[in-house]
């Protein structure tokens, strides 16, 4: 970004390398100041006209402008009687045009952005500090002017985050760029990223539409770069290198990034180059979400077209996860749509769970209510993946799993106190007030997710059948149907609705290529009974009117008495 700050779509981005206010004064002079100022009067214009018309005294924006600033420069000099302007004369009205102002600042959704050149532990810590002092120094003038105003000191501070959301420290990495990709050359990637939480996010969708669907041409052909308009979020999914081009339209998806996906080093972007590309916010006018295969570099691509609905961070998740399983299908791995925990028991023993079902079926709602019956059976439970994981076959013949996120994208609502996850004060939450509401939460250390973890039982979370408990399946026969017809009852976290089926349960590669997916499918159903993991179903009741009457319960006391065998 080459400018001093940027808009749009309600987020308000700050270069400090172009500019950084170190005091009051050079704030108001500022011309981020000034830009806020035009967006706040334009506010008040459109949703309380009585308080713009007083303010402005029906002055052109402009000349209000300039007389806003001049009375902010005022009120952090002088006492309110040596003040001479028209609004000190009604300090109740002016109060609320303050707090106003102050409500709308924070309304946005607000990020700070650093270059560096290097990544010396000073320009870190650099970059840590100055966002610090920037929060202090927005907190310090809003209270000054406030307190001033109102003619009294306050009794009561809120400690707000009054200045950023999320900072980012960016630097240029001269990755080895194939041929055809240099279009990708000069766009920063993020090195380090400090997010101030709980954060609160409201994009403008909070629901995913649609499929991801395979294109036969490059979508690097149709990338719009602009001028400085996109940042790289390099991360590791799974075991894969993903480099994520974020438009800075939609830079809230880049900073939700780091509580679910591992932020690569700059070491390992320069030795390797990426399993996966993915062009997030591309201003195509196309409305497109799909996917490419080079298959000449061996590197998939994945382009989401700007759109007010790609706001929901499920179309960052999914696109990432979409391509990571596509990859992983092509060396022989199984991907799966599910959840998986490994338990430590008070006995000693440890047994690993995974559940299968796509969106909805009560997986994560399976792991929190064992949770809140298991005390005194179950020590801890350690979160292997929520959401994607994958299946294979080690160097010594077994079938184990992995996963490919760090965190979880779970709903508001299906959170309890029981809840496996931790950490609930490092979250980033999304629209929590409205339904369907998500929230991203840390859940395990990357080297934990990656590792090759035996399986002990696995099976599908049907959410829609009138039965209580768990069955188990006899033979590969009765139980292979069950898995890759995918059906559930939609609760309507996506566009579907009411009962529905899905191959494997998995939109997200196995779908779009089941001539591949079939044959991995098979294989490993063979290895699971050969190696007699149980393999069954668990009723989760989550689609029947009123869920069953907490039918989830029966199922977390029959899986409870599964791993005390």
């Amino acid at each position: 970004m080459n400018k001093e700050f940027y808009y749009a779509r309600n987020t308000f981005i700050i270069n400090y390398t172009k500019k950084y206010s170190t005091n009051a004064e050079e704030l108001v002079s500022s011309e981020g100041f000034s830009a806020f100022l035009d967006l706040f009067l334009n506010h008040i214009k459109k949703h309380k006209h009585d308080m713009y018309l007083w303010i402005t005294k029906g002055e052109k924006n402009d000349i209000a402008k300039s007389e806003i600033i001049r009375l902010s420069k005022l009120l952090m000099i002088l006492d309110l009687k040596e003040i001479d302007h028209y609004s000190v004369h009604e300090p109740d009205r002016l109060l609320l045009v303050i707090e106003e102002a102050y409500h709308f600042w924070r309304d946005m959704q607000r990020y700070s952005l650093m270059y560096t050149q290097n990544e010396e532990g000073y320009q870190i810590q650099n970059f840590i500090d100055a966002d610090s002092r920037f929060n202090s120094l927005i907190l310090s003038f809003y209270r000054s002017i406030q307190q001033k105003v109102q003619g009294s000191k306050n009794t009561v501070y809120r400690q707000l985050q009054a200045g950023t959301h999320a900072s980012l420290l960016l630097q240029n990495t001269n990755w080895n760029i194939p041929n055809g990709y240099e279009i990708l050359k000069g766009i920063p990637f993020i090195t380090e990223i400090m997010l101030r939480t709980p954060l609160i996010l409201h994009p403008k969708s909070n629901k995913r539409l649609g499929m991801f669907s395979e294109t036969f041409e490059n979508p690097l052909n149709e990338f719009v770069k602009g001028d400085g308009d996109w940042i790289c979020f390099p991360c590791k999914v799974g075991g894969l290198l993903t480099f994520a081009y974020f438009h800075k339209d939609f830079i809230s998806g880049a900073v939700a990034c780091p509580n679910l996906f591992e932020l690569a080093t700059r070491e390992e972007c320069l030795v390797k180059k990426p399993d996966c590309i993915v062009l997030f916010g591309n201003p195509d006018g196309k409305n497109e979400t799909t996917f490419y295969h080079d298959k000449k570099e061996n590197i998939w691509i994945g382009k989401v077209s700007a759109a007010d609905v790609i706001e929901y961070f499920g179309y960052v998740k999914k696109m990432f996860l979409t391509l990571h399983n596509l990859a992983v299908m092509e060396k022989g791995w199984v991907p799966i749509h599910g959840a998986m925990i490994k338990l430590y028991l008070r006995d000693g023993r440890e047994k690993h769970v995974m559940f299968m079902g796509d969106s909805g079926a009560g997986k994560s709602e399976t792991i929190e209510a064992l949770s809140s019956i298991a005390e005194g059976i179950i020590d801890r439970q350690e979160v292997i993946f929520d959401d994607m994981g994958s299946i294979h076959i080690d160097e010594n013949g077994k079938i184990v799993a992995q996963g490919t996120e760090i965190g979880a994208f779970v709903r508001l609502d299906d959170l309890d106190k029981g809840s496996a996850y931790k950490d609930m004060d490092r979250s980033i939450f999304f629209n929590p007030e409205i339904s369907n509401a998500r929230v991203v939460v840390p859940t395990a250390p990357y080297k934990v997710v990656v590792k090759n973890h035996p399986i002990d039982c696995f099976m599908y979370a049907n959410n829609y059948t009138d039965k209580r408990g768990m069955k188990e399946f006899k033979t590969l026969e009765e139980a292979k149907p069950a898995f890759i017809e995918g059906k559930r009852f939609a609760l309507g976290t996506t566009q579907e609705k009411g009962l529905s089926t899905t191959f494997f349960a998995n939109p997200f590669g196995p779908m779009q290529k089941q001539e591949i997916a079939t044959p991995l499918i098979d294989n490993m159903f063979n290895k699971l009974f050969e190696q007699n993991v149980f393999v069954g179903e668990i009723y989760t009741c989550l689609g029947l009117p009123d869920k069953g009457d907490n039918g989830i319960m029966d199922a977390a006391k029959e899986l409870l008495d599964f791993v005390q065998r």
